[in-house]
């Protein structure tokens, strides 16, 4: 599992006002706070309004401070490119992102292919938005990677990305997301690979079950075949759970549910067939999210404490 630091990211307020004032004390420390993942994911949406120049200086930062791999996140392909020419470890970063409109497609695809860089990929359209099924998001995936495909973009260096929306919004859809990675995962040989923003699936939930809801998630969706996936760094036992998870290291009841839960989507098991603690609260909680998570249960605020 590749982990990707989400933590450089414009929509805080700190971070924007940190990278327009080109802050290297404050960004040092969030790079240093990243440092237990593969990648650091720098988001500086559209880069505009002051921040011409600011994935060149971002990457220069984390290449001389850190051994972190770069995802450079922005639609701006003019500062794209600026990024990658600054970027000395290049082949082995990532552009964040494509989608299908041609427009987008055409220019993250070409700098993909001439930098040789990996490149995520996102299920989405301005004609379609989300698709609202698994089909619907591989449909637009197969489109992509034709284009991929004429560029000479080879397989392992395509991040497709299902999109995840937040349970509290559309429940159904996390259940979906899941079944997108699981049909991805099996439509192309040799194998695509598959990366999701973890947080999505957790905003606008209360800030207490954030880490429970994103950890279960996680689970589910790393059963499902997930090969990437975008978090908080700070979250040190989301990070402890992906190791557990990896290396079959199970310490307690929870860490036990938790790797029962890859085997629900890995081998198309049905949830109501696993064996946990009941009298566990953690257990208990980790199962009631699940049972929303692939939509058997109705979704509330305070679902753990029904």
């Amino acid at each position: 599992m590749k982990l990707i630091g989400e933590n450089i990211h414009i929509i805080s307020k700190s971070v924007r006002t940190a990278l327009l004032n080109r802050d290297e004390a404050f960004i040092l420390d969030l790079i240093k706070k990243q440092s237990k993942m593969e990648y650091i994911d720098l988001n500086v949406g559209p880069a505009n309004s002051g921040l011409d120049g600011i994935l060149a200086w971002l990457a220069s930062l984390v290449e001389e401070n850190s051994d972190l791999k770069i995802s450079f996140d922005t639609a701006n392909a003019k500062e794209m490119r600026k990024g990658l020419e600054a970027c000395r470890n290049v082949s082995k970063s990532v552009i964040n992102s494509a989608s299908d409109d041609d427009e987008r497609l055409e220019a993250m695809t070409n700098l993909a292919a001439e930098f040789n860089t990996n490149l995520i990929a996102l299920t989405l359209s301005s004609k379609t938005g989300i698709p609202q099924t698994a089909d619907g998001r591989v449909e637009l995936a197969l489109d992509m990677y034709e284009t991929c495909m004429t560029k000479g973009i080879s397989n392992e260096r395509i991040f497709f990305d299902p999109l995840i929306l937040p349970v509290s919004v559309d429940q159904s859809q996390a259940a979906e997301t899941l079944n997108t990675i699981t049909i991805i995962k099996e439509s192309f040989e040799p194998a695509c690979n598959t990366v999701i923003g973890l947080s999505n699936i957790s905003n606008g939930s209360p800030k207490e079950l954030r880490p429970l809801i994103n950890k279960v998630y996680l689970s589910l969706a790393m059963g499902a075949g997930l090969d990437a996936a975008i978090i908080d760094a700070k979250d040190e036992a989301l990070i402890r759970m992906v190791n557990m998870l990896e290396n079959n290291t199970p310490t307690s009841k929870s860490d036990k549910l938790l790797l029962d839960l890859t085997s629900v989507t890995r081998d198309f098991m049905d949830i109501d067939d696993i064996s946990y603690d009941k009298s566990d609260k953690e257990s208990n909680d980790i199962y009631k999210a699940a049972l929303i998570l692939l939509n058997k249960e109705v979704y509330s605020h305070s679902f753990t404490q029904v």
